[in-house]
């Protein structure tokens, strides 16, 4: 390279953001993309490595096949590598698969992360719902103390699908019916002061209290204190669980009685909706997984590239979610 061109070529370093800057490094110290990528692979699975079919940690090692190292299973005879039984299994293009984390960290939509990479649009979106299968998992197993709950609506979408079961809505449309009916389905979000958050696609229609039922004791403390609106679904439900609540009547102007209220939630679901607003119609059999990329994006425990494509594979960060 020329002088006047590597003057020319170091003077764009500036207009790169810092996740470039960082994937610039990277590739200065270990070489190409896919060999940065199937190095962070291998070192991955190394530590629970085992056959997916049969569990078995014996096994020696026999060549190598599309860049990565191949085992052979000494009980049944299988072969596998270190993507065998996960979600990225059988999937191309492992040089791309960090860029294509960072455009998932970035909320970039299906057709720009394809443009962005030179993929087909099909891949770009395949990859989407590889990428959450197991990342969107990483949950808090309980909230505790203060918790707030309530639910949001948002249009059914049969988005993608072959065959409707309804008529067709031309470029998104409105429900026909007014309130609340079966064209909206229920997103039941709770979140306790610290910031830990779990939500549920409850159905179709109203929340009701079996449905409260089928959703929160798992994930909720018996000395909680429920923070809800006014739905009367809250109250018997809380009752029959023998839990503590109280209900904030958000007509009567009383949103907020010292530690009683339902802001946070009520901010996370601003974020939500604002967020899914930019891939303009989610389809509704896709809506857990855009439930888990926006918490991923808002508990800030995945925050790089690196972490994205551990945690598909089933490694998440050390720290604790309780």
């Amino acid at each position: 390279m020329r002088p006047e061109q590597w003057q020319a070529f170091i003077a764009q370093f500036a207009q790169l953001s810092p996740r470039q800057r960082i994937a610039g490094a990277d590739l200065l110290r270990h070489g190409t993309p896919q060999d940065a990528a199937i190095r962070l692979i291998e070192q991955t699975a190394q530590a629970q490595l085992h056959y997916p079919a049969c569990k078995s940690s014996h096994f020696h090692r026999h060549g190598h096949a599309h860049g990565l190292q191949r085992y052979r299973c000494m009980p049944c005879g299988r072969t596998f590598n270190a993507l065998s039984g996960t979600p990225l299994a059988h999937l191309r293009y492992k040089s791309r698969w960090l860029a294509y984390a960072a455009c998932m960290l970035d909320s970039f939509s299906v057709r720009k992360a394809a443009e962005h990479l030179n993929i087909h649009r099909n891949t770009s979106f395949r990859w989407r719902h590889r990428f959450l299968a197991l990342a969107k998992t990483d949950r808090p197993h309980r909230l505790h103390g203060i918790a707030e709950a309530d639910e949001m609506y948002v249009l059914e979408s049969q988005k993608g699908s072959r065959r409707l079961t309804r008529p067709a809505r031309r470029r998104g449309g409105h429900a026909r019916q007014r309130g609340i009916s079966n064209e909206q389905v229920c997103v039941l979000v709770a979140r306790d002061r610290t910031g830990q958050t779990v939500d549920f696609v409850t159905g179709p229609g109203q929340l009701t209290k079996a449905r409260l039922h089928a959703c929160l004791p798992p994930v909720i403390d018996r000395d909680i204190l429920l923070v809800t609106d006014g739905h009367p679904a809250y109250p018997v439900f809380a009752r029959e669980l023998g839990i503590m609540h109280q209900a904030v009547d958000l007509r009567a102007n009383s949103r907020v009685r010292g530690t009683v209220h339902v802001q946070n939630v009520n901010a996370y679901h601003s974020r939500l909706r604002g967020w899914l607003s930019a891939f303009r119609g989610v389809a509704t059999r896709y809506l857990p997984n855009y439930l888990g990329w926006r918490w991923i994006l808002d508990a800030r425990r995945i925050m790089s590239p690196e972490s994205l494509l551990k945690a598909t594979l089933g490694f998440f960060p050390h720290m604790t979610v309780t």
